[in-house]
């Protein structure tokens, strides 16, 4: 199933998009359910077309956990050895974003990349999700999104951890749904920028099937460090091709069985 979250003239809802996969948003739909889609999914009879309503980041989070260096190559062409262990950094909430909101760009920064990424949802499991194995690891999964770990580059360097270039507000763009019951063991991720209504550049295309370490390693090991809760996103790495965004791009992340998730880029006002 596909979830969404979205603002339509009523307020503001989760829902379950309907269509075929791989179908145009003009022939989408979006069917209202009563709450947040980490129980039973009980529709309220409304719906409406995709195009009529307005996409938010399709979940609130209490947390936001990134993985550094997953794909060796993406370590190799920023100068840098493949971790021996999960590498592991936050972003805060407030630089979550939803599809077509602006990624601003900061005064502080003269270079800000794009990093697409498959994130990792998590949901309602057993019991606490804490200090789980891989197996229990896989039962707090909820679903995948699309995800774009923006950074500002050069602040990263200057600082030596990576906080302020990583946590900018705007800098966590996520969407446009969940998708529940995918496999994703091996999936396609693709980064495209360009000036909107022009050609876009491929920037990057990867394969989940490289990643230096797979997803229930992944969440196994947050889980060792810190308690996941239900809404919880964990951005599980980019493959190479990273490179800078510039006022007027329009920067687009694609993960194969999910969709698209575009976002404009400005400057800071």
């Amino acid at each position: 199933m596909r979830f969404a979250r979205f603002v339509h003239p009523g307020g503001m809802s989760f829902g379950v998009v309907e269509g075929e996969a791989g179908a145009p948003v003009s022939a989408l739909t979006v069917a209202e359910i009563d709450k947040i889609p980490f129980e039973e999914v009980r529709y309220t009879g409304k719906r409406w077309a995709l195009p009529d309503v307005r996409l938010l980041a399709p979940i609130f989070s209490s947390k936001v956990v990134c993985v550094g260096r997953n794909y060796v190559e993406h370590a190799h062409e920023l100068g840098n050895e493949v971790p021996k262990e999960p590498l592991i950094f936050l972003k805060p909430s407030t630089s979550v974003i939803g599809p077509n909101d602006a990624i601003r760009l900061p005064p502080q920064s003269k270079q800000v990349d794009h990093e697409a990424e498959l994130a990792v949802v998590i949901g309602v499991g057993p019991g606490p999700a804490r200090r789980l194995d891989r197996a229990a690891a896989e039962k707090v999964i909820f679903g995948y999104t699309c995800a774009n770990d923006v950074t500002a580059r050069d602040l990263q360097k200057s600082d030596g951890q990576w906080t302020r270039a990583k946590g900018f507000d705007s800098f966590c763009p996520l969407g446009p749904w969940i998708v529940t019951g995918l496999d994703v063991s091996d999936l396609e991720v693709r980064c495209e920028v360009g000036p909107p209504g022009a050609v876009a550049e491929v920037r990057q295309l990867g394969r989940t099937k490289d990643l230096v370490f797979d997803i229930p390693t992944l969440v196994s090991y947050v889980s060792h460090v810190m308690t996941l809760l239900p809404g919880d996103v964990i951005l599980t790495g980019t493959p190479a091709g990273v490179g800078p965004l510039t006022a007027g791009d329009a920067v687009t992340v694609r993960v194969e069985g999910i969709g698209e998730l575009t976002n404009p880029v400005t400057t800071l006002d």
